[in-house]
C-alpha cells in the first residue's frame, strides 16, 4: 500500500516551469539616456503622487532691509494667496524685519517649500513680486535665475531714460540660448574596470618570504650586518661619483667651432677688381660736375676773343 501512495504524492507535486532568460544584445547608449528629447514636458506633481503628505514641518526665513518694508506690506496679500495654492503659510514680521514660509499638513509637494524660500529671497533683494514668480518658475525649467535678474536690471536702467520709454527694448536685452549636450564629456582619466574573478587577489610577500627567496634567511647576523654595510657603502660611492661628475662639468671646455679657411679669389675676380680701381682713379682726376678738357679749352679761347674785341 505504501508504493501507490508515494506515486500519488509524486504526481500531486507541482512541476517547476522552465523560464528562458534572454539577454538583450543591443546595449543602450549612455548619451541617449542623458539627453532630453525635444518637446518633452515634465508632468505636474499632483496629490495622487503623494496622498499621505509630508511627515514633518519645514520652514525657511530671510531678513529684508528697511526700505523694502512699504512695498512688502502692499504685496504681501498677493504673496500669501500665491503660496496658499500650494498649501504653504507665509508670515511677515515687521518688528524683526523677516519673512518666513512654513509647510502645513495639507502640503503634498515636497519641493513647494523650496520654491517659497526662493520667492522670499528674491523679494528681499528688491525684485518685484510680478517678476519673482516668473524667476521661480523658470528655475524649475533648469534656467538659472541670474538670467532673469540681469534682464530686470537692464529694464530698470532703460526706464530711467525718457527717450527710450516709447521704443522697444529687445535690442538691449540679452538673448540666452539653451544648450542641450548631446554627448557627455568624457573624463581625462578613465577607470578601466577589471574582469570579475571569484578568487581573491594573491597575498603580498612577507619579509621572511623575500629573505627565503634571496637566501638571506640562512645567513648569520654578522653576515647580514656586513652585507648591509656593503650596500650602504656602495650607495655612498655612487652618490659621491655623481657629485664629482657634476662638479667636473664646470671645468669641461665648450666645443669650439671649426675654423673656415677663406677661399682664394679667382682670376676673374682679380680682373674685375683692377677695372674698378681704374674707374676710381679716373673719377679722382675728374671733379664731380666738371667739364671735359676739350670743352674747357674752347671756352678759354672764346673768352680771349671777347676781351680782344672790347679793347
Amino acid at each position: 500500500m505504501a508504493a501507490p501512495r508515494e506515486a500519488e504524492a509524486v504526481a500531486e507535486q507541482p512541476v517547476p516551469l522552465k523560464r528562458s532568460h534572454k539577454k538583450k544584445a543591443a546595449k543602450v547608449d549612455e548619451s541617449e539616456l542623458l539627453t532630453v528629447p525635444d518637446g518633452w514636458k515634465e508632468p505636474a506633481f499632483t496629490r495622487e503622487d503623494n496622498p499621505k503628505g509630508l511627515l514633518e514641518e519645514s520652514s525657511f526665513a530671510t531678513l529684508f532691509p528697511k526700505y523694502r518694508e512699504a512695498y512688502l506690506k502692499e504685496c504681501w496679500p498677493l504673496v500669501q494667496k500665491a503660496l496658499s495654492e500650494h498649501y504653504v503659510n507665509a508670515t511677515l514680521d515687521l518688528i524683526e524685519g523677516s519673512m518666513t514660509v512654513t509647510t502645513t499638513k495639507k502640503t503634498f509637494d515636497p519641493y513647494a517649500i523650496i520654491r517659497a524660500r526662493d520667492l522670499i529671497k528674491l523679494l528681499a533683494r528688491s525684485v518685484p513680486f510680478e517678476q519673482v514668480r516668473k524667476v521661480v518658475l523658470d528655475t524649475m525649467k533648469n534656467i538659472h535665475p541670474i538670467y532673469n535678474i540681469k534682464t530686470l536690471m537692464i529694464k530698470r536702467e532703460l526706464s530711467k531714460d525718457p527717450e527710450l520709454r516709447s521704443q522697444s527694448w529687445e535690442r538691449f536685452l540679452p538673448k540666452f540660448k539653451r544648450k542641450n549636450l548631446k554627448k557627455r564629456k568624457e573624463p581625462k582619466k578613465k577607470n578601466v574596470k577589471k574582469e570579475y574573478t571569484p578568487f581573491p587577489p594573491p597575498q603580498p610577500e612577507s619579509q621572511i618570504d623575500k629573505e627565503l627567496a634571496s637566501g638571506e634567511y640562512f645567513l648569520k647576523e654578522s653576515q647580514k650586518k656586513r652585507k648591509q654595510v656593503e650596500e650602504i657603502k656602495a650607495k655612498q660611492a655612487d652618490a659621491i661619483k655623481k657629485r664629482q661628475e657634476e662638479r667636473n662639468k664646470a671645468f669641461i671646455p665648450p666645443k669650439e667651432k671649426p675654423v673656415v679657411k677663406a677661399k682664394k679669389a679667382s682670376t676673374e675676380k682679380k680682373i674685375d677688381i683692377e677695372a674698378i680701381k681704374e674707374k676710381v682713379k679716373n673719377a679722382k682726376k675728374k671733379k664731380l660736375g666738371a667739364l671735359p678738357v676739350e670743352e674747357v679749352k674752347l671756352k678759354i679761347a672764346a673768352d680771349e676773343k671777347k676781351k680782344k674785341k672790347k679793347k
